[in-house]
């Protein structure tokens, strides 16, 4: 693989202002990657601080009342911070911290990555700003307020249709005009390289914990991997120790909003092309021109016009399956879970959930399946109550 290339997918299309930055990274995480020192730390810190191994917990009521395979959820609703972004971001503070950087900037869609960037700064003794679309400032009030009790400085943006891909656009022109001082935490597994890699390696943590928590429970790999899909962090670090076995099923699950055939979605996958967006080569929402089109989704951690570039390699191969799931699809799901299980889910996580529960009557009770509960649902509870036309707050 050169340069960061997943099949025709990834590269570095980035200003020549940004090259060295990138060169470094590149360099700096391929020397720590491998360091004991660096694994030790960064292990203590998983361990200790964030909480890990997330559980994986068998959701025996889900199970009985879908019919088909055993049904596991993975917890990492249950990480520190409340999603599977820390796991990410501790690894790369401490990558900024090793390289003498005293300043970290980060992009935010639902506000997660943004507390855990905010949360491992605090930890960590660095600078900390955040660049979050004014209509995700809105819709994930509750998030902006905990990333500024961390001690970061959160600013709104905009520009554009103010969501996620506008925050990228600012968080990038910042880290343009501060390289020497300031490292740009990428929340997913998209941009230039290393990013996509380096993402991938740090979320990997994922699927290695469910391949041993399967193998202890069950005595053997589970049939299908589920996971919803914007950037694509979560579910590149649940699949990408389940690439070789190609017996386990994999399953990404987008943001559909009103649906594919409308001009509200988000879905990459269903609806997108190829083009260069963000530093990459990847799927995008565009239009004949090559022009990134608005997207939509009442997820704003799905709301995103593009896809990580490994994922669009694994479409392409055939590994990996893409599937829509709608706004209405994801609410009920997350309700389902709720109620079911006792445990809320994020509306993210819960565009996996719905499309389980499609999956699950169409397979056999001797099967198994993995979803990965990537956060939880409080940050949701408000944005849920909007939708389903509830007065919540005065």
């Amino acid at each position: 693989m050169s340069m960061g290339r997943f099949g025709i997918h990834g590269g570095q299309y980035i200003p020549e202002t940004l090259m060295n930055a990138v060169i470094e990274l590149e360099e700096v995480y391929n020397h720590f990657k491998n360091d004991q020192d660096f694994i030790a730390e960064l292990g203590d810190l998983l361990n200790n601080y964030a909480g890990r191994p997330s559980l994986l917990y068998y959701a025996s009521k889900m199970t009985k009342d879908l019919g088909g395979p055993k049904i596991y959820l993975k917890r990492e609703d249950l990480n520190h911070t409340g999603s599977h972004k820390i796991n990410n971001v501790l690894g790369q503070v401490l990558l900024a911290k090793r390289m003498g950087k005293r300043r970290v900037i980060a992009e935010t869609g639902a506000g997660q990555h943004g507390v855990a960037t905010a949360t491992a700064a605090a930890l960590m003794g660095m600078e900390c700003e955040i660049y979050m679309g004014k209509e995700d400032t809105d819709r994930q009030a509750l998030n902006v307020f905990r990333m500024e009790l961390l001690g970061a400085k959160v600013h709104a943006v905009t520009s554009g249709t103010q969501t996620l891909k506008d925050a990228v656009n600012e968080t990038m022109r910042e880290w343009t005009q501060r390289v020497h001082d300031t490292h740009y935490v990428m929340g997913s597994v998209m941009g230039p390289h290393p990013f996509p890699t380096m993402v991938r390696d740090f979320q990997s943590v994922i699927g290695r914990e469910v391949k041993q928590q399967m193998l202890e429970k069950e005595g053997r790999l589970p049939d299908v991997l589920l996971a919803c899909v914007g950037g694509g962090s979560n579910a590149m670090g649940l699949f990408y120790d389940f690439i070789e076995d190609s017996n386990v099923r994999l399953v990404g699950c987008e943001a559909a909003g009103h649906g594919v055939d409308t001009d509200k979605t988000a879905a990459t996958m269903a609806t997108g092309t190829i083009g260069i967006f963000h530093g990459m080569k990847s799927y995008f929402c565009q239009d004949q021109y090559g022009q990134i089109a608005p997207v939509y989704s009442i997820s704003a951690g799905l709301d995103y016009p593009g896809v990580g570039p490994e994922h669009a390699n694994l479409r392409d191969l055939g590994r990996a399956e893409y599937v829509p799931v709608t706004d209405d699809e994801a609410v009920e799901a997350l309700e389902y879970l709720s109620v079911t299980e006792g445990i809320i889910p994020a509306i993210e996580s819960a565009h996996a959930v719905a499309y389980a529960k499609k999956l699950a009557p169409i397979m056999s009770k001797d099967q198994s399946m993995v979803i990965c509960l990537s956060g939880r649902g409080d940050k949701d509870v408000a944005a849920i109550a909007r939708y389903k036309g509830v007065q919540i707050y005065e």
